[in-house]
């Protein structure tokens, strides 16, 4: 692929990554990462990632700061941060294939709960929950920026209501998200073409986080994610059959 054609494929990525997220609060990594693994590379896809994702944080806590519930995330950051290492290690040494198939087999299943949507809840939390939670949610982040699908499926059977829910995952991602594009730096994964390719991608970026902040208000939001999880679980068996044929 030329670099003008990938530049635009990725442009466009991220604009829908960031209406997504600015949305529901969450998955724009599970969108991003497996169209742009396939067409720019896993060790272009994840750091161009990293960068995507505390930008978009940022831009949604400037609005909606006084909803997060940072108390209810601080467990999780904390067990994330110790498994994010490992992760950036698996990225930057275990061979790409194997790494998008089971990329692609952790979208798929992520999709597949969100249509599924068990009506399960946390009654009797064990006091080492989150913290498994979140050390798997790390090392997801490290290899794959995908810290999101444990964190958000511990904010839904913990029952948070919407406006919280989205908030707190934001004061979640934030700090998280921070220290998985140092990891990204610190491995030598910020190449000219990531730095270059982001900065194409800003204007975009901002662009959906407005519009998806929109349709939050607007749009039925069962309906939206439904949506959402279809095409998650499409991309992720793509990317699943695509490995098996490689």
């Amino acid at each position: 692929m030329n670099a003008p054609t990938l530049a635009l494929l990725v442009v466009a990525v991220i604009f829908t990554a960031a209406f997504v997220r600015s949305a529901l609060g969450f998955g724009d990594a599970v969108i991003a990462m497996p169209l742009l693994a396939a067409s720019a590379g896993l060790k272009t896809a994840a750091p161009l990632v990293a960068f995507m994702g505390p930008a978009i944080s940022i831009l949604i806590l400037a609005k909606h700061w006084q909803s997060a519930d940072l108390r209810s995330a601080a467990k999780l950051i904390a067990a994330s941060i110790a498994g994010i290492p490992l992760g950036i290690y698996l990225l930057t040494r275990l061979p790409e294939a194997p790494l998008r198939a089971a990329l692609g087999i952790i979208v798929l299943l992520y999709g597949l709960f969100g249509l599924l949507k068990p009506a399960m809840r946390i009654e009797n939390e064990k006091a080492g929950l989150p913290y498994i939670v979140g050390f798997i949610a790390g090392i997801l982040g490290g290899a794959y920026n995908i810290n999101g699908p444990p964190a958000v499926i511990y904010g839904m059977l913990k029952g948070w209501p919407p406006e919280r829910f989205r908030a707190t995952l934001q004061g979640y991602f934030l700090p998280t998200g921070l220290i998985i594009l140092l990891g990204h730096g610190a491995a030598g994964l910020w190449t000219g073409q990531v730095l270059r390719l982001f900065a194409y991608s800003l204007p975009a970026l901002c662009l959906g986080v407005w519009l998806g902040g929109k349709v939050h208000s607007r749009v039925p939001e069962r309906r939206f994610r439904q949506a959402v999880y279809a095409s998650l679980v499409i991309m992720g068996g793509f990317l699943v059959l695509r490995a098996l044929l490689t």
